[in-house]
């Protein structure tokens, strides 16, 4: 269990590209042992407001805040934490253990045992030496979940997660993200499928053109395909 539990605050956030405001205003706080979902068609603005709560990109205007420490200013990067925004990168020609246990030796860490647990909570054979490269869009989005949750971070960021999966793959993730927030995890992810958002959501935003929406039940949206 997390002892001290994670917390994300957004106040009061604009980002500007090249005069373009792309968030505007956006005010939200979330904390472990929840599951928060943003949604959004493409272009709304979700994958930016991720890429500030991660520190890729600076706010224009307003702050952002984990675990009290402003970043930009107290930290630089969001730390312990999973993050899915885009596809990750891999080694095309090795096998999804290996890939794994690359990063894991980056820290200087060796457990081939929990490796392979890693592995086969997200559905991956880890004794399979079929390379990574010639997955489908679903095996890589289960291998970009594994090297999420590697670490046991306190925060997750999945910017479409359930991309490509199919329906058991679904469930099994939506399984496993249901268990890391009793956990006490936080998670924040945005995704097209309803399902997903009324299944593990205990909080629902809508982003519209940059703007940040709190939308009072889970089925009170309504999103075109």
């Amino acid at each position: 269990m997390i002892e001290n539990i994670p917390v994300i605050e957004v106040d009061h956030v604009y980002k500007t590209f090249k005069g373009n405001e792309v968030l505007k205003d956006i005010s939200m706080r979330c904390e472990g042992k929840h599951i928060y979902g943003i949604v959004g068609h493409n272009g709304s603005g979700k994958t930016v407001l991720f890429k500030c709560i991660c520190g890729f990109f600076d706010c224009t205007q307003g702050s952002i805040k984990i675990n009290g420490k402003t970043m930009g200013k107290e930290i630089d990067m969001l730390t312990n934490a999973g993050i899915i925004i885009e596809e990750p990168g891999f080694m095309r020609r090795w096998s999804a253990y290996h890939n794994l246990e690359f990063l894991y030796t980056i820290r200087n860490k060796k457990d081939k045992k929990y490796l392979y647990s890693v592995l086969e909570k997200v559905g991956l054979d880890p004794a399979q030496k079929r390379a990574v490269g010639k997955y489908s869009l679903g095996m890589r989005q289960r291998y970009a979940l594994a090297q999420a949750i590697m670490e046991n971070p306190d925060i997750l960021i999945l910017d479409e997660p359930m991309n490509g999966l199919d329906k058991d793959g679904v469930n099994e993730m939506r399984e496993l993200f249901l268990q890391m927030k009793s956990e006490g995890k936080l998670i924040l992810l945005a995704s097209h499928n309803k399902e997903d958002i009324e299944v593990l959501c205990d909080e629902v935003y809508e982003m519209e053109n940059g703007v940040l929406s709190k939308l009072r039940g889970k089925k009170a949206w309504d999103m075109e395909e």
